[in-house]
């Protein structure tokens, strides 16, 4: 089943991944300050993943990436950059069917 990891960062700050079924990486969170504002991060994510104008394509020298944001527009998660626009694509169906039931793992502590 698909997870988001919660861990802090080298300065204290609360990050998450959502990962797949396959353990890959899919999204990444900005840094929070606290463990709240992180779950609340996760909470967009899964809510505003079901909507297509929520995901941000941008081109870069390496490829493509996608921010995914919430209805006031701030960023609440990023991909890695994928070498094409094929592979993009996948990326965001996987956020859309992964997120809403993943389930979340706390290894801030």
């Amino acid at each position: 089943m698909a997870k988001f990891e919660i861990k802090k960062d080298k300065s204290g700050q609360f990050r998450f991944n959502l990962k797949a079924r396959n353990g890959q990486i899919i999204l990444s969170s900005e840094a929070y300050k606290t463990k709240a504002s992180c779950l609340n991060g996760i909470a967009s994510v899964q809510k505003n993943s079901q909507v297509n104008e929520r995901f941000e394509i941008k081109e870069v020298p390496s490829g493509h990436r996608f921010n995914l944001k919430s209805t006031n527009g701030q960023v609440v998660g990023s991909s890695e950059t994928y070498s094409s626009k094929a592979a993009l694509e996948k990326g965001i169906a996987s956020v859309k069917k992964n997120s809403p039931d993943a389930t979340i793992d706390d290894l801030s502590d």
